[in-house]
């Protein structure tokens, strides 16, 4: 049976800085002006109030969405997941869901599993990207976790889920046993995933957990889609400028170790070391913008171990293939919540993978703004 590990989120308001009662219907515009030879002008980004919208299941990560045909009808499925058990819900659109009905994965890979990602298939076939927790039995002392990542199918719009296996996790004895994080003592987690506009590479944006401050912040990684079927071990890397692949341990090649990354927003004070204090980029969100025609990456910013928000953060770039690109994270609101999400509102299309000039911003499963993005 699966453990019902819990990574219950404190329920960090917006800051005093914008404090929800005081402000007009405009809370924020935010010029993100040219950063590098990749952004080719600047663009502005608006958040405004919007009427409270939840999403029917509860949620502790991501929560991806997909439109797929039931009978004939477009429908909208959302995954959302808390306790380590994800569950599925689906309507006409994203205010008005079903109830959240709990999806099973066999085998269950272990610990509590997160659906952080979905990427539906040209036969319809749904792949789906998990964060995993598991117990840090490696440490003694208060229940901790480390964190990997994997991947199951779906052919049935998400109730069922195969398992396809672990295919990133942190390199061996990079956890530290005397942190003082809340939560993990290493590992590799919260992310999300975008697919190439030539559906050739999946990659995956990713939170860095590992013991050192320089292996901290936001990796990235690719899977060829040609992979998606038999993908561990398969994964590449990007570190000091290259994609490195897995290496094979064994005779068997049943066990692989993964490169740690090369953040591409480092870390400029630790999750592990001695000092509370924290200043870390963690849980990417990515879609790609019709409007801009540019992907976008929504971040937090933690403050302390505790994972107390001090902002959400966006990043842009044109492509996917150099991740050195992104742009500079500029603040687009002080505080909020954990998981800020895009999510589009075009009937059919819009998701948490693609957006227009104008969506939902949604952080922890709820959305009280709007997010319009203006070049």
């Amino acid at each position: 049976m699966p453990s019902t590990i819990s990574r219950l989120s404190p329920r960090v308001g917006l800051s005093a800085a914008l404090p929800l009662a005081a402000i007009p219907a405009l809370l924020l515009s935010v010029s993100l002006l040219a950063q590098n030879v990749d952004q080719p002008r600047p663009f502005r980004v608006e958040v405004s109030q919007a009427p409270v919208l939840h999403l029917s299941g509860e949620v502790d990560s991501n929560s991806p969405a997909v439109w797929d045909l039931v009978r004939g009808r477009n429908t909208l499925f959302v995954m959302t997941s808390m306790n380590g058990r994800p569950s599925t819900a689906s309507g006409a659109s994203f205010g008005s869901l079903g109830p959240a009905r709990e999806a099973t994965i066999e085998p269950w890979p272990g610990g509590g599993v997160w659906m952080e990602a979905i990427v539906k298939d040209v036969d319809d076939t749904w792949y789906g990207y998990y964060h995993n927790e598991l117990p840090a039995n490696m440490c003694r002392g208060p229940e901790k976790v480390i964190p990997r990542i994997g991947t199951a199918r779906s052919v049935d719009h998400g109730r069922t889920w195969e398992a396809l296996g672990v295919i990133l996790e942190a390199p061996p004895r990079t956890y530290d046993c005397g942190t003082d994080n809340k939560y993990f003592v290493g590992g590799v987690g919260d992310f999300t995933v975008q697919l190439d506009a030539a559906s050739q590479d999946l990659y995956f944006f990713y939170s860095l957990y590992l013991r050192n401050q320089s292996g901290q912040g936001v990796g990235v990684a690719r899977l060829a889609w040609a992979d998606r079927d038999e993908p561990t071990g398969r994964i590449m890397v990007w570190r000091n400028g290259a994609w490195l692949p897995a290496t094979a341990i064994g005779r068997t090649q049943s066990l692989w170790v993964y490169p740690s990354a090369s953040p591409l927003f480092p870390t400029t004070e630790g999750w592990h070391d001695d000092d509370p204090a924290v200043n870390a980029f963690w849980g990417p969100s990515v879609h790609w913008n019709t409007y801009l025609s540019r992907y976008l990456m929504l971040l937090n910013r933690a403050e302390d171990d505790s994972f107390t928000q001090e902002g959400v953060y966006l990043s842009s770039v044109a492509s996917l293939e150099n991740p050195e690109a992104w742009s500079e994270p500029m603040k687009i609101l002080d505080g909020g919540q954990w998981y800020p999400q895009v999510l589009g509102l075009e009937s059919g299309e819009g998701t948490d993978k693609t957006a227009g000039e104008r969506a939902r911003l949604f952080m922890l499963g709820t959305s009280r703004h709007f997010i319009r993005f203006i070049r």
